[in-house]
């Protein structure tokens, strides 16, 4: 494995090393897969500086068509001088695998691991470009062990319009251009606007190289369904657990949502250091991409030389589940001491099966009850969708509660309010039901989980209003 950043030297020894070969990347760097699940990812690997870089791009990209975009090209060329630059098409988009419907954020985080892994990289920067920046936001949040500092470039954090964010699309706006663009998406001039929309700076010969490149880097289908999992995301919630320094870029000028939603993570992610840029081009290799660069390189070359501590987290992201039996002293009454021993025998066994399947972490039990944690929501739903079913089998009713929060570890395991919360929210739950936080929907999209709103709730000992949701079931 690729050593840990911070052991491979400080930023002077191989500094020099690094100009001489500032203008040596190769025209066409070679293409290669990692694999995540069983999907193959593309990536390539540029430069040779002292540490790693993870280019998480937006919406449309191709590994090797960039390199055809002369601004494009340039701006890796750029990044690729003063760190080990790691870029790849995410799933659905460029030269990685097709699949069905859109990939869900925490999916999405496994593909970033894979190639981490591949490329031997064991902690990395991330830096997240527009639609890549709700993936790169939740997995700084996640994973700190794998990551030592962000970048958000334009980075999307909500689509929709909500009464504390104005600057949304409605859905009425948001479904208008979503049947726009599935109708017109690859034709010439269509394209060409919205090229033109990201990118207003670009000369004749970048545009017509960026419009082959959108046409070529996903088809009608693969960019409407990307578009339909864009309009659910909200990553918010998540914004104030970064605990990593963290770089906030805009341009003055940006679509107004991109804008204020990169003015909103900056003043709630502890620390971020926020750069306003002026022009309106949202590429950031389009328009005064050298002052672009030059925040991204000095924001991390500092945070490089400051040096970070190879500690072991002592919080995280992550998803608790709930369970517990509906109406379990009824039935140990029913069926006497001896069978139900066997019958909570027999339930742990099918609720640990299913842990895991969905890769959960059991973290305590109680009587009838399991408290578990997941480093993805929308795999902690479906294990509790899973959990349900199976004891159906034992003729046992449970309910379910999940929140996502950033939580505490202790001796490896979770603690916090973020549990707490989790907890009540279960205590909501009727039998056969599984309750969810608005936080937990938010970050599901893409996922086809859907839910029922089950309005706000008091929760026991945690402050503020909780909006609830119910995971609508097709049994």
């Amino acid at each position: 494995m690729r050593a840990c950043p911070h052991r491979r030297g400080r930023w002077g020894v191989s500094f020099a090393r690094d100009q001489v070969t500032r203008n040596t990347v190769p025209v066409h760097p070679e293409t290669h897969y990692a694999r995540s699940g069983d999907v193959s990812i593309a990536y390539q690997v540029v430069g040779e500086g002292p540490f790693d870089l993870v280019f998480v791009p937006g919406s449309v990209s191709h590994v090797e068509l960039a390199w055809e975009v002369p601004a494009w090209a340039a701006f890796y060329r750029r990044l690729a001088s003063f760190s080990r630059l790691i870029v790849f098409d995410k799933r659905g988009t460029g030269m990685s695998d097709r699949a069905a419907g859109a990939p869900t954020i925490e999916t999405r985080m496994d593909d970033v691991r894979a190639v981490m892994d591949a490329v031997g990289s064991e902690r990395a920067a991330v830096l997240g470009l527009s639609e890549g920046g709700p993936m790169s936001v939740v997995f700084a949040a996640t994973y700190p062990d794998r990551i030592w500092a962000l970048v958000l470039c334009g980075a999307l954090v909500r689509s929709l319009w909500a009464a504390d964010f104005p600057w949304g699309y409605t859905e009425e706006e948001w479904e208008r251009v979503c049947e726009e663009e599935r109708r017109h998406w690859g034709e010439t001039e269509f394209t060409r606007e919205s090229v033109r929309s990201v990118a207003p700076s670009l000369d004749e010969e970048n545009l017509q190289r960026l419009i082959t490149l959108f046409r070529q880097g996903a088809s009608p289908g693969a960019f409407d369904a990307l578009n339909r999992m864009n309009k659910d995301i909200d990553v918010r919630d998540v914004l104030p657990a970064i605990r990593v320094p963290t770089l906030v870029l805009n341009r003055t000028e940006e679509a107004e949502g991109l804008r204020e939603g990169s003015r909103y993570a900056a003043r709630v992610i502890p620390g971020a250091r926020h750069v306003e840029l002026p022009g309106p081009d949202h590429a950031p290799f389009s328009g005064d991409s050298e002052s672009y660069l030059h925040e991204i390189e000095q924001f991390l070359t500092e945070t490089w030389e400051a040096g970070w501590e190879e500690a072991e987290p002592d919080r995280v992201l992550a998803t608790v589940l709930f369970t517990d039996i509906v109406g379990s002293t009824e039935k140990a009454t029913a069926v006497g001491d001896r069978a139900w021993r066997e019958l909570l025998e027999r339930h742990h066994e099918l609720v640990r099966r299913q842990l895991v399947r969905f890769r959960g972490s059991e973290v305590d039990t109680a009587g009838d009850g399991f408290f578990a944690s997941f480093d993805g929501p929308a795999r902690a739903i479906r294990c509790a969708c899973a959990v349900i079913d199976a004891l159906h089998e034992l003729d046992l009713e449970v309910r379910a509660g999940l929140h996502t929060g950033e939580c505490e570890l202790v001796d490896g395991k979770v603690a916090g309010i973020a549990v707490h919360t989790g907890a009540r929210v279960s205590s909501y739950a009727q039998a056969g039901e599984v309750l969810v936080s608005s936080t937990v929907k938010d970050l599901v999209a893409g996922s086809g989980i859907s839910f029922e709103d089950r309005g706000t709730q008091q929760l026991k000992g945690i402050p503020g209003e909780w909006r609830v949701y119910a995971v609508t079931r097709g049994d």
